[in-house]
C-alpha cells in the first residue's frame, strides 16, 4: 500500500503531522528544476507546490491524543478546563473523576489498546483518501511519538507505550519522512519567534523530503492565507469565488469537535450528502477537501464515522474521475434548481450536480457545444441524448433508470467531450 506519511510539527502549542497520499496516480514531483531557497517570504513562497497534493484532492484529517480519554466538549479539553476554568469542565470533572485528578492522570488512560494501523490505513484507502494528517502533538504537549524532548509524556514512555506516528507511518509508507506538515497553533506569536522561515528553508533546501513535501500556512501571526505552501485560512473555510492560490478545507464529521466525544448526538453528525457536497464544491473552486475523525482512546474509529469515510469511498468510486487530479473550469457553478458544480481534465469537462431534475432534464447553461460534442455519464457506459439549449448551452436528456439502478444516489457526473 503506497501512501503519505507525515512528520511532526516543530513550533507551538498545537502541531500535526501528515501521512502520506495512498496510492498517488502520479509519483510526487517539483516542475521546475532544483534552486536554494532563503530564509524570507518572498523566496519561500515562490516555491512551485508539488503536483502530487493538487491531485490527491482528498485527505482523511485525525485527531487523536490524551483528550481522547475525557472525550468530552472539546479537544481543547484541558485549557477550557485548566486554562479558561470555564464551569461546564469545572462540574464534568467534579462529577466524573476524584478530587484532586489531575489532565496528568488521563495519561495512563490513553491506552490504544486496539489501534491497529493496517486497519486505519485501509479504511483510509476504501474512503478514497489520497493522504492522512494525524495529530502528533496536540496544544497540552503530549507526543504520539517517543519524543526525547518530550519525556515521560509521550506514548512511548506513558499510555500506550507505543510509537503511534511510527506505526501508523509504517502501515501506510515509512517512518518519519514527512510529505505534508500540516502546522498550527501560530496564533500565539510572530513567524519569527517560531523560527519559521529558517525552518522552511531547511526543509526545501536539505532535509530529506524537500522535493516532495508540502507545507499549509500556519507559521505565525498574520501568515494565514498570505505565506507558506497552500492555503487553510482557517477551519472551515470556504471561500465564494475561485482563488488564485491553492487552498484546503478542513472540517470535521462531528459538527461540534475535533476530537471523540462521548456525548455526541446524531443530529451533530454531517450526513452522507452534505459531506460529498461539500467535498465537489471544494474541488470545483480548486481546493483539497480534509474530512476529520476523532478515534477513541482505545484507537477505535467508531461506526458512524467509518460508515461516513466509506459512503465517500463508494461516491469516488464512480465519480473519482472528475475529482481526482482535476482542475477548475472556466465555470464552476451554475446556481439553478439542479446545483451544477463543474471541473476539467484535459479537455474533458464535468458537470456535477446535487440534485435530479424532476423531468429528467440537466439543462447546462455554460458549455458551448461543438460538432464533436459527446455526453456521457459516469458510471453508465451508453452515451446519453443532448440537444442544444434554447437559449445557451445544451440540454441533456438524463438515462430513465428506477433510483435503485442509479450509479450513486446523489451527485451525479455527466462526461462532456467537445465543448469550449
Amino acid at each position: 500500500m503506497k501512501l503519505r506519511v507525515v512528520g511532526a510539527k516543530l513550533l507551538l502549542l498545537l502541531v500535526l503531522g501528515a501521512v502520506r497520499a495512498l496510492r498517488c496516480t502520479h509519483p510526487p514531483r517539483c516542475t521546475d528544476p532544483p534552486r536554494r531557497y532563503t530564509a524570507d517570504w518572498p523566496s519561500l513562497d515562490s516555491r512551485p507546490l508539488p503536483a502530487w497534493f493538487d491531485e490527491g484532492k482528498f485527505g482523511v484529517f485525525v485527531h487523536w491524543g490524551v483528550f481522547s480519554v475525557p472525550a468530552w466538549g472539546s479537544e481543547w479539553f484541558w485549557w477550557h478546563w485548566k486554562g479558561e476554568k470555564l464551569p461546564q469542565y469545572q462540574s464534568f470533572m467534579k462529577e466524573n473523576y476524584p478530587p484532586n485528578f489531575t489532565y496528568g492522570d488521563f495519561g495512563p488512560r490513553f491506552t490504544a489498546r486496539f489501534f491497529h494501523p493496517d486497519s486505519w490505513a485501509n479504511l483510509f484507502e476504501a474512503a478514497g483518501a489520497k493522504y492522512v494528517v494525524l495529530t502528533t502533538k496536540h496544544h497540552e504537549g503530549f507526543t504520539n511519538w517517543p519524543s526525547p524532548v518530550s519525556w515521560n509524556w509521550n506514548s512511548e514512555d506513558l499510555g500506550p507505550h507505543r510509537d503511534l506516528v511510527g506505526e501508523l507511518g509504517t502501515a501506510i509508507r515509512n517512518r518519519y519522512k514527512p510529505d505534508l506538515i500540516w502546522s498550527d497553533g501560530e496564533w500565539e506569536c510572530p513567524d519569527t519567534y517560531w523560527n519559521s522561515t529558517n525552518f522552511l528553508a531547511w526543509l526545501y533546501n536539505d532535509s530529506p523530503v524537500k522535493d516532495v513535501v508540502v507545507v499549509n500556512d500556519r507559521w505565525g501571526q498574520n501568515c494565514s492565507c498570505r505565506h507558506g505552501g497552500y492555503y487553510n485560512c482557517q477551519d472551515k473555510f470556504k471561500p465564494e469565488t475561485l482563488p488564485d492560490h491553492k487552498w484546503e478545507m478542513c472540517t470535521s464529521i462531528d459538527k461540534l469537535s475535533w476530537g471523540y466525544r462521548r456525548n455526541m448526538a446524531m443530529a451533530d453528525i454531517a450526513s452522507e450528502s452534505q459531506i460529498i457536497s461539500e467535498l465537489i464544491q471544494t474541488v470545483s473552486l480548486g481546493g483539497n477537501y480534509l474530512l476529520n475523525v476523532g478515534p477513541t482512546k482505545d484507537g477505535l474509529i467508531v461506526p458512524i464515522f467509518q460508515e461516513r469515510l466509506l459512503a465517500v469511498g463508494k461516491w469516488l468510486s464512480i465519480n473519482g474521475e472528475a475529482i481526482y487530479a482535476s482542475k477548475p473550469w472556466r465555470v464552476q457553478l451554475e446556481k439553478n434548481t439542479t446545483s451544477v458544480w463543474y471541473t476539467s481534465k484535459g479537455s474533458a469537462v464535468y458537470a456535477i450536480f446535487l440534485h435530479w431534475p424532476e423531468d429528467g432534464i440537466l439543462s447546462l447553461k455554460s458549455p458551448i457545444t461543438t460538432s464533436t460534442t459527446e455526453v456521457t455519464m459516469l458510471g453508465i457506459e451508453k452515451y446519453l441524448k443532448w440537444s442544444p439549449n434554447p437559449g445557451k448551452g445544451l440540454l441533456v436528456y438524463l438515462p430513465q433508470l428506477p433510483p435503485s439502478a442509479l450509479p450513486t444516489e446523489f451527485a451525479w457526473t455527466v462526461k462532456l467531450t467537445g465543448v469550449e
